[in-house]
């Protein structure tokens, strides 16, 4: 009866958020399992002999009294290969797996593992006995997908001799694949797998500042506000601006090695359209499946709001996890006002008190804790690997004020802000280009200045000046018209137009210009800037400026970005070579005059 006593038992219910008591057997955020069926929580706070537990499952149908079970670990995830190309829920739960098992529904409780046991793996040793090991040192490699190796490392917190490693040849995840003895004589048996805290950042050996871009193909993106490898970026925007269409594209085209999609409490038919679509997509670089070098997290709205909240860790950790192998990874976060509601309903349910909208007051810390775990580092393997980290934002009615948009951009460094209007007018990417930023340009000048051209700076500042102009004299059309305007200010106007047009304005579904590389979007630019300065002697010649619009070869600049992918430049020359020789006509003729 004593042991009865001291089993503890639910107190009371408020949705995903459970109260037990006694505590004594639980520690603070650690895992435990509720009911009999076993649902999935953690422990998220203990005061005296009552512990309050976040439930990341539906509660529906758990009474007071239900049996609460102890697992003696913090919520985990199970890292090793069969993560590629897998679909998880909130928990690394498997959904594919699970559905051939059960349907369409994930039953509620304990589901089993997150990895395959079944599975065979080819693994290849590259040490040898005897060797001495240090946390993160790699101990040999498997063919994880046709894209990605997979590269078992010895777990942090292990290091010793290793007394015996297994040869060549196929082994399951639950098979011993090493032996390592401490110095302190400790035996560690090591795995294909091991577990890792989501909450807790794994280590690395040496932070790197970022000094690379991160190409996505996106011309507003790369060229205006460069997103560094392993940096930082928001997308806020109202509905129907194009975040998810947008976090597609970069998924699709981002230059890094692996993708890490994270869908938090999205609507389930966005879901839906990447679950369907993404397994079907080519790599673009390797012709071979997206999938295969893509992590899914699918935790859509009308799944438990808690699992909202470790969705986001879950999808963090694998990506820390790859990036030690030596990866870039890319992972977008779809989105995090819906984590950030799903704090808010616990905080509420906790009876905490309440900041800005609702909102908890520890707002602002979670976000900065989710933002930092980006970076690029030298592993404590020695090898270079990094995690961008690119969060969507939806503001209620787009308004860029509201608590979880004004926390981020304390946090990140890059701010692509959506804009309604510019979706309206069917603009793709709709990233207003007088309220974003990026604090990443100095840092990648000198990859673009080697790489792609030295004059990269100078042609984005003169292009940002001119669309800087064009706001404040758009200001004065609305009052008076274009025609009132004279032809120098005309010539801002048309100039800001070609560059919204010509270079701003991308069609995601275009064969050509959905992508558009550093090359091209050099010379592109050049091209449309080179046209606007000699616009410039055409009003000094007195000439109306409706004549220089119509000469032919603008007609070649607007069809440029969809016939050439900039890996030619001699098109862009014969288009600047054809600029000159049509204005140079046009000027003569009205000398001659």
């Amino acid at each position: 009866m004593e042991s009865t006593a001291q089993q503890p038992i639910v107190t009371m219910i408020s949705g995903p958020v459970v109260k037990a008591r006694p505590a004594h057997r639980f520690s603070m955020n650690e895992m435990v399992e509720v009911g009999d069926e076993r649902l999935v929580g953690e422990i998220i706070d203990l005061d005296k002999d009552l512990a309050t537990i976040q439930v990341y499952e539906d509660t529906t149908g758990l009474r007071p009294g239900a049996d609460v079970y102890a697992k003696g670990l913090p919520l985990y995830v199970e890292l090793g290969p069969g993560l590629m190309g897998e679909i998880f829920d909130g928990v690394q739960r498997p959904l594919e797996i699970l559905r051939g098992k059960w349907g369409d529904f994930i039953r509620r409780g304990k589901t089993g593992t997150a990895l395959p046991r079944d599975k065979v793996w080819q693994f290849t040793p590259s040490v040898r006995p005897g060797a001495m090991v240090l946390p993160g040192e790699i101990l040999g490699e498997l063919p994880e997908s046709h894209l990605i190796t997979h590269r078992i490392m010895v777990p942090p917190g292990v290091q010793g001799t290793l007394e015996h490693i297994v040869p060549k040849g196929d082994y399951t995840l639950d098979d011993v694949i090493a032996v390592i003895r401490s110095p302190s004589d400790k035996i560690h048996e090591l795995k294909l797998f091991h577990r890792w805290p989501v909450r807790k950042i794994r280590p690395y050996r040496e932070r790197l500042i970022p000094s690379e871009p991160l190409i996505t193909g996106q011309r507003v993106i790369d060229t205006f506000f460069p997103l560094a490898r392993g940096g930082t970026a928001g997308i806020p925007g109202g509905f129907g601006t194009g975040k998810t269409v947008a976090q597609h594209q970069l998924s699709k085209w981002a230059d890094a090695d692996i993708v890490v999609y994270i869908g938090c409490g999205e609507r389930g038919n966005e879901m839906t359209g990447v679950l369907v679509d993404l397994p079907k997509l080519l790599d673009p670089r390797t012709q071979r499946p997206l999938i295969e070098r893509t992590i899914l997290i699918a935790n859509t709205s009308d799944m438990p709001v808690a699992a909202r909240e470790a969705s986001i860790y879950t999808g963090v950790t694998i990506a820390e996890y790859y990036r030690d192998m030596g990866y870039d990874v890319a992972l977008m976060a779809d989105s995090t006002s819906r984590w950030a509601e799903a704090l808010r309903e616990i905080s509420g349910r906790l009876e905490e008190m309440p900041a800005e909208e609702g909102f908890p007051a520890y707002l602002a810390s979670r976000l900065a804790a989710f933002y930092e775990r980006a970076g690029q580092v030298v592993s404590l393997s020695g090898k270079k690997g990094s995690v961008t980290l690119i969060g969507a934002v939806s503001p209620p009615g787009g308004d860029f004020s509201e608590p979880v948009t004004m926390h981020t951009k304390r946090f990140v460094q890059c701010f692509w802000a959506l804009d309604k209007e510019l979706a309206s007018a069917r603009y793709f990417p709709a990233i207003n280009y007088l309220q974003s930023y990026s604090v990443y340009i100095s840092a990648v000048e000198p990859w673009w200045t080697e790489k792609v051209g030295n004059t990269w700076r100078t042609l984005r500042e003169k292009t940002i000046n001119i669309l800087q102009e064009d706001s404040r004299l758009q200001n004065i059309v609305k009052l008076l018209g274009e025609e009132a305007l004279p032809d120098d200010q005309k010539r801002i106007i048309e100039g800001a137009r070609l560059i919204k047009n010509d270079f701003l304005q991308q069609g995601a579904l275009d064969p050509v210009d959905t992508y558009a590389g550093p090359e091209k979007q050099f010379l592109l630019l050049d091209v449309i800037l080179h046209f606007i300065e000699r616009l410039a002697d055409v009003v000094k010649a007195r000439i109306p400026l409706f004549r220089a619009m119509e000469l032919p070869v603008v007609a070649e600049i607007h069809r440029l970005k969809f016939t050439q992918r900039g890996d030619d430049p001699g098109p862009f020359k014969s288009i600047k070579e054809q600029i000159d020789k049509e204005i140079n006509a046009l000027l003569h003729r009205q000398d001659s005059l």
